[in-house]
């Protein structure tokens, strides 16, 4: 059963994740991410359907508070908004080491997790960090208060978005260099105000061959929708068009003419191909070059990997949980459990599925015999020992009981 209270499990969580993160975070880059887990109920309460508790722009908000809240959302990252949810989140350090695990309510937004976040790190006394980020974080308000005290970010930006500093980025002109086999970089400067942000343009070869071909098959399929379109009546040509711009990806390629007809969009198609292979990225940190933020960006795959690995081998799911403090604390377990697979991984220097079959083929072994029984171990292979000694573990001891028959009197 799980401890009734789940703010000591916090703390002691905190103060363990402020230790790790301090011996482990050699150049200042911190990962982080959220996701939503939702839980099982045979009900649904109506108290449980709330008002978002997201971004209201740049006006005074109440401060978002750390609880372990169900809440239903349209906004489910499981695609389960029938379900209610609660929202985590997670930091790690460049090696993949979870510092610290939060949870809000299931309605929290993302633009207001980050900030307090922040405030929450802002104790641990670290030097200087930059925080490494999803697009789902990027906001003015959020990239600013991340700079409180000398901190600093690289944050993915929409390629997609209303900013006109991100469309200003993308249509200049300059040179790819090569930083790796398959990813390009192209530094582009935009604001040269008080906040100067550097925007760097990753372009992926292979990838862009891939969104090529994938683009292609939308739009043959969008064809053979729309093909017969000019010979229907304007009403059922109507409920065509409404039918397709229910999928986003024929909407986006989808136009209609002034007499109603169904045409393919070429200048989104255009537009579209100029983006192929590349991602944007924005950071406030003038000391890093453009490889060390890219590089450092796709770095972020380690507290997406966290993710999956709480999900689909600690099994977060399925929980059945109501009171906040049990919640709470099933998630400060996940968290422990996961700091105790990435603390085995980085010494052992080999993964946990590799890590697990090889400690699973140690066995105890029960012998009978007339003498009496005995509980003896299986012999360990070399690898096993090379996993224990590299864990700074002690050898399981070879012998653990002896049970001597009992002999009849004579």
């Amino acid at each position: 059963m799980l401890p009734g209270d789940g703010l000591p499990a916090r703390r002691a969580a905190g103060a363990a994740g402020a230790r790790v993160l301090r011996r482990d975070l050699e150049v200042d880059l911190l990962f982080f991410d959220t996701t939503s887990t939702y839980w099982e109920t045979d009900t649904l309460p109506e108290e449980l359907w709330d008002e978002p508790a997201g971004d209201v722009g740049e006006r005074e908000e109440p401060a978002l508070v750390e609880a372990a809240q169900r809440r239903y959302s349209k906004h489910s990252k499981d695609h389960r908004p029938d379900l209610p949810q609660v929202v985590v989140g997670m930091a790690v350090t460049r090696k993949g080491i979870p510092v610290r695990m939060w949870t809000f309510p299931g309605n929290a937004s993302d633009q207001q997790i980050i900030r307090k976040v922040r405030d929450d790190l802002r104790g641990w006394n670290l030097a200087r960090v930059i925080w490494v980020l999803d697009r789902g974080f990027t906001s003015e308000r959020n990239r600013r208060y991340l700079q409180r005290g000398g901190g600093h970010y690289i944050v993915g930006e929409k390629l997609r978005s209303d900013s006109k500093e991100a469309a200003a980025a993308l249509s200049r002109q300059g040179r790819y260099h090569t930083v790796e086999g398959n990813l390009r970089v192209k530094q582009v400067r935009v604001d040269d105000g008080t906040y100067r942000d550097r925007f760097v343009i990753c372009h992926n070869p292979e990838r862009a061959e891939r969104d090529r071909v994938v683009r292609e098959q939308i739009l043959g399929r969008l064809r053979q929708e729309i093909h017969h379109a000019d010979g229907l009546p304007p009403t059922r040509r109507a409920e065509l068009y409404g039918a397709l711009a229910t999928k986003p990806a024929y909407k986006r390629f989808l136009r209609r003419t002034p007499t109603g007809k169904l045409r393919i969009d070429r200048t989104t198609v255009a537009r579209e191909a100029k983006l192929d292979g590349k991602f944007l990225l924005r950071t406030s940190d003038e000391s890093l070059s453009p490889a060390d933020i890219a590089h450092g960006y796709k770095a972020l795959y380690e507290a997406e990997r966290g993710w999956r690995d709480v999900k689909h081998i600690i099994d977060m799911r399925p929980v059945y949980h109501r009171r906040e403090d049990r919640i709470e604390t099933h998630v400060q377990l996940c968290w422990l459990a996961l700091l105790l697979l990435r603390v085995a991984e980085t010494e052992a220097n080999d993964t946990w599925r590799n890590i697990r079959n090889e400690l699973d083929r140690m066995h105890l072994v029960t012998l009978a015999t007339s003498e009496g029984t005995v509980a003896q171990r299986t012999e360990l292979t070399a690898h096993q020992r090379q996993i224990i000694k590299a864990l700074k573990l002690p050898e399981p001891q070879l012998f653990f009981d002896f049970a001597p028959s009992e002999q009849p009197n004579s």
